[in-house]
């Protein structure tokens, strides 16, 4: 094949999560833009990886930029909805999130998608990255983007990263270790998990799964004993009688030798088939002790029930300008919000979450009872750790970012990932039609480039409850960029226009797209502890469900009702749970 040389604005190399969402947003800015993949599918954890039960930024308010257009895509396209499990309140086939992001690529005549290539080589001018060779071509862009999923291109051009965990002394940090130990040693940085699909074949004619290579079925015994088969299955549990294991508890993590990763393409290429037989052996044993029942679902991703690679939980990461340190993602003293960085460009509110098999590491709690459930508490990304501390033209924006080991575990996930590729895609158009590099972009250009975008506006503050679609959205997200002193502690903008407020005596003919509505009494169980029993329809009469809402004005009015009031409710039930997720509710009229 004839290496071949492009040219272009910007450069994204890699098509994970932060990836697509970078190259989709510098073409809609206008950029020339040049996406590389290695594989097939564009998404990452959202699709080629199999993480389809995405986690974190769940609540209304913080379903905004493209991550909110993706849900709103997937709520449109996905046959039999998203409630489907109980570590997500959105499950999905991978292969409708995969053609979402196709779709939207292909829009596009200004984004040029080539897949099949990783990077062998970066180009440099003095300390400006401006350009990557494949192996089939080569690509000079004036911002390139390092979004691979173990930061590759860090490493390509010797640019300064971190790898591994970071002592107290280091940032004072609450969680981390005082000294190296075996924990440190035995797992520098969290295990990836290679998802496997499985099926329920309704009865036992699934074909047998065989064993893998180095197959000891022992490591999994009592992977589901702390909450029985049917609860294991519903946790990854998506449409179609699909289930998505990734399970954590002596299940399909792996991070034997996980250090290999980044050593030798050798050393690479053993961890991966390791990690890979290990998935198989897991769905083995669950075949084995659940019957013939389950087997390995057929295609789900380009000729393989596996994904298309690990679930990577952690990178290489880059030294920026600015580190997110553990103290930058819990909540202030008194409040349920962390401290405002002034630079915020993504928002977040996963809980902290590490991942080190057979091993319970506790972190400093970062989570609040909100909508009748427990949800992590809001958080926000700089602008500047998506900057390399002294490497111009270039920008990451994946789990590369600047961030100490501990804080990874909040900011790795799906939702803020996409936050932070749509950040750093505005970020490089708005560099090439300034004629700026990254560190001199101004961030609130940024800021409001992304506040403003004519196709997904994205939240740069985190307020509970204010939707992006209320008309003072833009004014107040403005209003505490410029004067953040005043970000509310607890989340809460207070200054609501009425209309924001919930009439909980509204008409009773209201109606919202897929869902049903119920009668019933409510039980208020205690603060944030919800309960209704069903009286109507006939159909779950006597059922009694967990209360549970994404919805700000939801949440508020669940405080206010009397335990034993009668409601109506309208919304959709997710039995993986026993939830029923409330999307609209009024009081009854006593008859």
């Amino acid at each position: 094949m004839l290496h071949q040389t492009y040219t272009a604005d910007v450069l994204v190399v890699g098509g994970g999560t932060g990836g697509t969402a970078a190259a989709i947003q510098a073409a809609r800015r206008g950029a020339k833009t040049i996406l590389v993949s290695e594989f097939p599918w564009l998404g990452g954890m959202l699709t080629s990886a199999g993480v389809s039960a995405p986690d974190g930024n769940e609540l209304e308010a913080f379903q905004t930029g493209l991550w909110g257009a993706f849900l709103r895509e997937l709520q449109h396209r996905q046959p039999g909805g998203l409630d489907n499990c109980w570590v997500s309140f959105f499950s999905y086939d991978p292969r409708i999130g995969a053609k979402i992001f196709a779709d939207w690529v292909q829009e596009l005549p200004n984004l040029l998608w080539i897949t099949g290539q990783v990077p062998l080589e970066v180009f440099q001018e003095g300390n400006c990255v401006c350009g990557v060779r494949f192996a089939d071509l080569t690509v000079k862009a004036k911002i390139t983007l390092d979004a691979t999923e173990l930061g590759d291109v860090l490493a390509l051009a010797d640019i300064p990263y971190r790898w591994g965990w970071e002592l107290h002394s280091e940032w004072r940090e609450q969680s981390a270790p005082a000294n190296f130990n075996h924990l440190t040693q035995r797992y520098p940085v969290q295990a990836p998990t290679w998802v496997v699909i499985m099926q329920d074949f309704g009865e036992a004619v699934a074909p047998e799964i065989p064993n893998a290579p180095n197959n000891n079925s022992s490591q999994f015994v009592g992977a589901w004993d702390s909450c029985g088969a049917e609860q294991f299955l519903n946790y990854g549990r998506l449409p179609g009688g699909l289930f998505m294991i990734n399970w954590p508890i002596r299940g399909n993590d792996y991070g034997n030798g996980v250090g290999r990763l980044i050593e030798t393409e050798e050393t690479k290429r053993e961890f991966l088939q390791e990690s890979l037989w290990h998935s198989q052996n897991f769905a083995c044993f669950i075949q084995n002790q659940l019957g013939r029942r389950y087997g390995l679902a057929h295609n789900i991703f380009p000729n393989s029930s596996f994904a298309l690679h690990p679930y990577y939980r952690e990178s290489r990461r880059v030294v920026g300008l600015t580190t997110v340190r553990e103290q930058d993602i819990l909540p202030i003293a008194g409040g349920q919000v962390a401290p405002l960085n002034t630079d915020t460009i993504a928002i977040a509110n996963y809980p902290n979450d590490h991942h080190y098999p057979g091993v319970e590491f506790q972190v400093q709690p970062k989570s609040m009872r909100w909508g009748g459930r427990k949800t992590g508490t809001p958080f926000t990304i700089p602008y500047g750790c998506l900057i390399p501390i002294a490497t111009d033209g270039l920008l990451v924006c994946e789990k590369n970012i600047s961030v100490s080991h501990i804080a990874n575990g909040a900011t790795r996930l799906q939702p803020v990932v996409m936050g932070i590729g749509q950040a750093a895609g505005m970020a490089a158009a708005l560099c090439v039609q300034l004629n700026v590099s990254p560190r001199n972009l101004p961030v609130k250009v940024l800021q409001k480039a992304l506040l403003q975008d004519q196709y997904a506006p994205a939240a740069m503050i985190p307020l509970l409850n204010l939707l992006p679609k209320d008309p003072d959205w833009l004014h107040w997200q403005l209003h505490y960029l410029e004067d953040p002193e005043f970000y509310p502690v607890n989340g809460n903008c207070p200054f609501l226009s009425p209309r924001q407020y919930y009439d909980v005596d509204r008409d009773n003919t209201v109606t919202i797209q897929d869902t049903c509505c119920f009668q019933g009494i409510f039980h208020h169980i205690s603060e944030q502890d919800y309960k209704f029993t069903i009286t109507a329809p006939s159909i779950h009469r006597g059922h009694t469900w967990q209360i549970v809402t994404l919805r700000s004005h939801i949440n508020e009015a669940l405080q206010t009702f009397c335990d034993q009031q009668l409601l109506t409710i309208w919304g959709r039930i997710n039995r993986a749970l026993n939830w029923l997720i409330v999307e609209n509710i009024s009081r009854s009229k006593k008859k």
